[in-house]
């Protein structure tokens, strides 16, 4: 992802800002997202893996990333709060 879109990229609930997932973190997210355990911000299951994502900077919320376009919409957010084996700073 462009260096300078990540810049000003913030959370759009928060304004917390950003940073792309590591493969340990997109890792855990798409365990949890086969075995059927992870909902979105609207309440709706996940239902596919994520390729890529973005993640607030105190490691709360994922917005997933599709074709390297951020996903930026908070109903389809996902709280890291429900991920029990996900990295916290």
């Amino acid at each position: 992802m462009d260096k300078r879109l990540l810049d000003i990229l913030c959370c759009p609930l928060t304004k917390a800002p950003l940073r792309p997932l590591d493969p340990p973190e997109l890792s855990v997210l798409n365990r949890a997202i086969a075995a059927g355990d992870v909902r979105d911000h609207a309440g709706s299951a996940v239902g596919r893996t994520l390729a890529a994502g973005l993640v607030t900077r105190d490691s709360r919320r994922i917005y997933r990333v599709d074709d390297d376009i951020p996903v930026m919409l908070v109903d389809e957010s996902i709280e890291t709060s429900q991920l029990a084996d996900f990295p916290r700073p």
